[in-house]
């Protein structure tokens, strides 16, 4: 995971009469030359980070990534082996899905053990398979008579157009990669995993595109409450910083240089976009206790973060979904309000993280790389 590290931190405790306590220490002792650390790696109550924490920060949860060589495009596994309950919104017109229907809160089905974020279109389905397998050779799955089927769903994305042979996407190796790589460690972010071939910003033509990826973010609420999520960015559209309205990543204009911006393009006679081959993709997670129903309302507040961070989102030519996951770890509570808010928030961050971690292909520049010569 790229880390982004503040200067210092500041707390509410640190305010004493309005003055940031902390502050003040540091910039005394700096005049002395000597270095403050940070706080520890638990995030304050209320913050957002993506650095110190994303999916894995969930208890219950690993993540893992693998990505092949031969053309950029992977897939990513989020493990509950513990099982987790879940549910999904699905808002794209053009999304590609596995095992979502059980996720209905109507359904008997309660829990997921793994859920699978890929490239390579529908093919990449096939990743599931490996997941599936992984956990069957540990015993880990939705008891029935005569065996313990493995509840894997999945989501991909669109990237066979992206660096090589078409041919070449995730099958159910890759999946198992992914499993057996998971952990509960730091998350990789940027062109990794089911980011591996995403690419954003593609309404002026796949030549005035660029790179996207994979992101995570986490936000801390009271009572040891935490909201996190994990997004493959795949979009049609432009990736927004929310905080600044600014674009971070999207089409750009004739001279490679600057932003075209995608209202700009949409509201001429220029817009160019494949049908179903865009979309982005992610997990919201929380360690509070929610059942399905609950879920599927955090599901779907976490797509108005998706839809700040990506401009326009839910298109004809998208296949948007977000599966959000409950382990039930923490002790505390917090209102169903507070975690989609906060659902929100992680999912627009996660989207930015994801643009800003990928590193460039040809024909495709990261941010990194137009970093100063883009407005």
């Amino acid at each position: 995971m790229v880390a982004v590290t503040p200067a210092f931190r500041i707390r509410c405790e640190d305010f004493r009469d309005g003055i940031p306590v902390r502050v003040i220490i540091c910039c005394v002792l700096a005049i002395w030359g000597i270095s403050v650390p940070a706080h520890s790696a638990r995030p304050a109550e209320g913050s957002l980070s993506g650095a110190e924490g994303g999916l894995t920060a969930i208890d219950g949860l690993k993540v893992g990534h693998h990505t092949l060589t031969e053309r950029p495009t992977g897939c990513t596994v989020v493990l509950a082996e513990a099982g987790a309950t879940a549910a999904v919104d699905v808002r794209g017109s053009a999304p590609g899905t596995r095992e979502t229907a059980l996720l209905d809160p109507t359904n008997t089905v309660q829990q997921v053990h793994a859920i699978v974020l890929a490239g390579g279109s529908a093919f990449g389905l096939a990743a599931s398979d490996g997941v599936m397998r992984y956990l069957e050779e540990r015993g880990v799955g939705y008891e029935t008579r005569f065996a313990r089927v493995p509840i894997v769903p999945a989501a991909i994305l669109y990237d066979l157009g992206v660096g090589g042979d078409a041919a070449i996407r995730p099958t159910a190796d890759c999946g198992y990669r992914a499993a057996r790589s998971a952990s509960d460690g730091p998350v990789a972010e940027g062109s990794v995993g089911a980011g591996a071939g995403a690419t954003v910003g593609k309404l002026a033509g796949p030549g005035l595109s660029m790179k996207g990826g994979i992101g995570t973010a986490l936000v801390e609420l009271p009572g040891g409450i935490r909201v996190a999520a994990l997004m493959a960015v795949n979009a049609v559209g432009d990736i927004v910083d929310p905080d600044t309205g600014a674009i971070v990543a999207g089409a750009r204009t004739a001279d490679g240089l600057g932003f075209a911006d995608a209202r700009t393009i949409l509201r001429g006679s220029g817009a160019s976009a494949g049908r179903g081959e865009h979309t982005t993709i992610g997990v919201v997670a929380t360690n509070a206790a929610l059942d399905k129903a609950q879920l599927a309302l955090l599901a779907r507040m976490a797509h108005d973060g998706l839809a700040r961070a990506v401009r326009p989102a839910h298109t004809p030519a998208d296949g948007d979904a977000i599966f959000a996951v409950a382990t039930g770890a923490a002790a505390g509570d917090a209102s169903l309000l507070q975690l989609g808010a906060a659902a929100a928030d992680a999912t627009a961050a996660a989207i930015v993280r994801g643009v800003r971690a990928a590193t460039g292909l040809p024909g495709y520049p990261s941010v990194r790389d137009l970093q100063g010569g883009v407005s």
